[in-house]
C-alpha cells in the first residue's frame, strides 16, 4: 500500500495564499490557480480571483485556462508515441525526396530545409525560424497552416545548418503538427486527445478558441497588460495548435506530467527509454530537450505565455509535479518563481 503524501496544514495553507493573493495583487492578476501533486498524489488545488472582471465569475480549480507553450511537451509526447509505434523515427528528414512531409508544401525546397530532422524541430534546432520580432506565426492570419508554411519554407532562409544552433521556434512545433497528422490521418487534436491525453485521464482539454464568443464553458476571460480583453482575442489560436493552442486546468498538465515523469508511481504512457530520449538535451543547447526544458538535478519544465495568458508546468526529480495558470501577462509575473515559494512552504513536501 502506497503511503499517503501529506496535505498541506492549515498555516502552510495560509501561506500559500498569501504567497497566491501577493502575487496577484502585485502584477494586477484577475485569476490564479494551482495544483501540486506528490508522488503521483494530488496534495493541493486551488484556485483564487474571478475569471470575469465584469461578472466577477469566481475561478476554481476547474476552470480552463489558455496553456500557450505548455503545448509543446504535449506534442512531444504525441511525436514520442508515434516512435513508439514504429512509425516515425527521430533522424527521420522532413521535408524532400525521403522527408516525411514529402512535396507537400512545395516541388523544390531549399538545400538547408531538406537536412531538417524531427529531431531537430523537436529540439529547436532546425537552423532558424525563431520566435523574435519576426516569429513566423504571427505572419498572415488569413492563411491557413499549409499556406503558412509553404510560404515560410520558401521565403525564409534558415540562418543556421539544422543541428548547429539553438533557436526557440513556434514555428517548428507547427510542423511538428502536420507530421502527426501526416502519419496517422488524423486532425492533430484527435490525435492528441486519443493517444495522449486519454490514456493520462484527461478527457476535458480542447483547443481553444479565437473569439470571446468562442469561449468554452467553465473557461477563463483573458486581460492583457493594460486589463483589456481585446489584444488576448487577436490572436489565432486555432493555427498554433499543436504549439500553444490547448484550453486545461492545472489538474489536468499536472496528471499529464506525471504519466510521463519516469517516476514509475503512476503509470506512464511512454516506456522508459522514450522518456529519457525525450529529456536528453541538444548539442547545441543543454538546457533544452525535445518540449521540455531540463537541468541536471534533474528536473524539467515548460513555460507558457500569450498576451492575457501566462503558464507553468514542472516535474522535479524529488517526485513533485505542479503547474499554475494566471488569465492574465506581465512582464514581471514569474509564475515559476512564486511556485517554488509555494512549494517549499511545506517541508514535508522536500522540495
Amino acid at each position: 500500500m502506497v503511503e499517503a503524501e501529506p496535505l498541506p496544514a492549515k498555516k502552510e495553507a495560509d501561506i500559500i495564499a498569501k504567497i497566491a493573493r501577493e502575487t496577484m495583487r502585485q502584477h494586477d492578476v484577475p485569476a490564479l490557480s494551482l495544483a501540486i501533486a506528490k508522488r503521483g498524489q494530488c496534495v493541493y488545488r486551488h484556485a483564487f480571483g474571478v475569471v470575469d472582471k465584469g461578472t466577477g465569475e469566481q475561478a476554481t480549480p476547474d476552470t480552463l485556462f489558455r496553456i500557450a507553450s505548455l503545448t509543446k511537451p504535449i506534442t512531444s509526447v504525441a511525436i514520442f508515441s508515434l516512435i513508439e509505434q514504429g512509425r516515425l523515427s527521430l533522424g527521420d528528414r522532413i521535408f524532400g525526396e525521403h522527408g516525411r512531409l514529402g512535396f507537400d508544401y512545395a516541388p523544390v525546397y531549399p538545400d538547408r530545409v531538406t537536412r531538417i530532422t524531427l529531431h531537430h524541430l523537436l529540439t529547436h534546432t532546425a537552423g532558424g525560424w525563431g520566435n523574435g520580432r519576426d516569429d513566423p506565426t504571427y505572419l498572415y492570419p488569413e492563411m491557413d497552416h499549409r499556406e503558412l508554411i509553404r510560404f515560410v519554407l520558401l521565403t525564409r532562409v534558415l540562418s543556421n545548418e539544422p543541428g548547429t544552433h539553438y533557436e526557440y521556434s513556434n514555428f517548428g512545433y507547427s510542423i511538428l503538427g502536420r507530421v502527426i497528422e501526416k502519419m496517422t490521418g488524423q486532425p492533430y487534436s484527435d490525435y492528441v486527445q486519443q493517444s495522449v491525453l486519454h490514456r493520462c485521464g484527461i478527457h476535458d482539454m480542447a483547443l481553444g478558441g479565437n473569439t470571446l464568443t468562442e469561449r468554452a464553458p467553465h473557461e477563463a476571460i483573458y486581460y492583457d497588460a493594460n486589463g483589456s480583453a481585446d489584444k488576448a482575442y487577436e490572436i489565432d489560436l486555432r493555427r498554433r495548435d499543436s504549439h500553444g493552442g490547448w484550453i486545461a486546468t492545472p489538474s489536468d498538465l499536472v496528471r499529464f506530467t506525471m504519466h510521463v515523469d519516469g517516476e514509475g508511481i503512476t503509470p506512464s504512457i511512454l516506456t522508459r527509454d522514450s522518456i529519457k530520449a525525450m529529456t536528453t538535451p541538444s548539442a547545441a543547447n543543454s538546457g533544452y530537450a525535445c518540449g521540455w526544458a531540463v537541468n541536471g538535478v534533474p528536473n524539467w519544465w515548460h513555460d507558457g505565455r500569450l498576451p492575457g495568458s501566462a503558464a507553468i508546468m514542472v516535474r522535479t526529480a524529488s517526485g513533485l509535479c505542479w503547474a499554475a495558470f494566471a488569465n492574465t501577462q506581465r512582464d514581471r509575473l514569474d509564475l515559476d518563481q512564486m511556485m517554488w515559494r509555494v512549494v517549499r512552504s511545506v517541508p514535508a513536501w522536500h522540495a
